[in-house]
């Protein structure tokens, strides 16, 4: 397509009324920044604070917990009656200087959550390698949209601007959604209908709480990529039941981190990765529509978004190389490649894991602006990052203990 630059620089308003300043988003993440009492860091606070100052119009703290019994990881943050209202208000107030939203993205980890300090639970129980979870009673997950709901008030209170139920990626949520984990006979299994019940009564209970004009989004999977798990015509036909909601945002990723899943970029050519679901999407659904995953060039963004296939573009790993990309791309050139981050290359084969803990850790030297020096391979930054973890067990163990 030709060059439609202010097609991301264009306002989007949202259906309850709320106004990003732009079509750029920086995505979920799990920037593991909180200090493992489930509160903010000066480095987390300073970290998007970043981000508002280099122009996003939207950023999405990734795993935030609403129920400290089932965290990703023991550096989220968590929203409940022993949260540090204080810090969290310190990083709303900073995270949204330069006009920019900045929600929660709420979570449960479910059969993913830390083992550490957790003992996990999913709609049903799992017994294979490396992933055993117990299975989720009635009154479990009739609780869910009562925490939720307590949560998204939280967020709202401590000046977050919206927020983002997490339905995505193999979490809890999305593993009501998957036929693979949810082998429930009750109301909340079965067919697409019955496993995606829990999702809607979450989103009513959470709009109930914040009121309509608070921003809603969520995040959900084009398909899990794991054999007998959600498909995309599932997935679609989802999508058809979330138009019927009181949603402002659906944010369409894909994959689980689950043993055996495929990542995403195993599909594509490098490019952006659920561009083609989208444009299915964007025939059922009504609703804004962003798009997260690969997108690293400006010129995919800029073609996303002026030929509507996407409403807004979520950006991850570009936003840590960069985190003045979003004006770097809303004030670029066209085809001027000095604007588009310079992915790493690295010299060896990265262990498991590697990659993600040196980006997360990357995160870190953002938010202590440091940067410059950073210069770890992925081996190191998994050692480091294991080791920042271990540490922070010890503290969530203390913490909630009682909980």
């Amino acid at each position: 397509m030709a060059d439609f630059a202010h097609a991301l620089e264009q306002q989007l308003e949202l259906p309850c009324g709320a106004v990003l300043r732009n079509r750029l988003a920086k995505c979920a993440m799990s920037d593991s920044l909180a200090d493992g009492e489930g509160n903010p860091t000066t480095a987390q606070i300073r970290l998007y604070q970043r981000w508002a100052e280099g122009g996003i119009g939207l950023s999405i703290v990734g795993e935030v917990q609403g129920d400290p019994r089932f965290p990703e990881k023991p550096g989220n943050l968590v929203l409940d009656e022993h949260s540090n209202n204080d810090l969290l208000r310190t990083l709303t107030r900073r995270a949204t200087g330069n006009g920019a939203h900045l929600w929660p993205q709420l979570g449960h980890a479910g059969a993913l959550a830390h083992t550490p300090i957790s003992q996990p639970m999913g709609p049903s129980a799992i017994a294979i390698e490396r992933l055993q979870c117990g299975g989720m009673s009635l009154l479990d997950i009739q609780a869910l949209p009562s925490i939720y709901a307590n949560a998204a008030l939280h967020a709202k209170t401590v000046g977050f601007t919206g927020l983002q139920i997490h339905a995505g990626h193999g979490f809890l949520l999305s593993q009501f959604l998957s036929p693979l984990f949810n082998r429930r006979r009750d109301d909340y299994g079965g067919d697409i209908q019955g496993r995606g019940r829990i999702v809607l009564e979450i989103i009513d209970e959470v709009r109930n709480a914040v009121g309509r004009s608070f921003p809603v989004g969520i995040r959900v999977n084009s398909s899990d990529k794991l054999e007998g798990g959600l498909t995309e015509t599932d997935a679609l036909e989802f999508l058809r039941m979330l138009d019927k909601t009181s949603l402002d945002l659906i944010d369409i990723s894909g994959g689980t981190y689950f043993p055996g899943a495929r990542s995403a970029s195993d599909d594509t050519a490098g490019g952006p990765y659920f561009l083609r679901f989208a444009e299915c999407a964007r025939a059922i659904t009504s609703l804004p529509l962003m798009v997260s995953g690969g997108f690293k060039i400006r010129q995919q963004a800029i073609d996303a978004v002026a030929s509507d296939v996407a409403d807004l573009v979520g950006l991850g790993r570009g936003m840590v190389l960069d985190p003045k990309l979003a004006d770097h791309w809303l004030d670029g050139k066209a085809g001027d490649p000095g604007y588009d981050p310079a992915f790493p290359r690295f010299a060896s084969s990265p262990p498991p894991g590697g990659i993600t803990a040196w980006y997360t850790l990357r995160m870190a030297a953002l938010g202590e602006d440091r940067e410059r020096a950073f210069d770890l391979d992925p081996g190191v930054a998994l050692k480091i990052y294991e080791e920042r973890d271990a540490a922070r067990c010890v503290k969530w163990r203390k913490r909630f203990a009682e909980q």
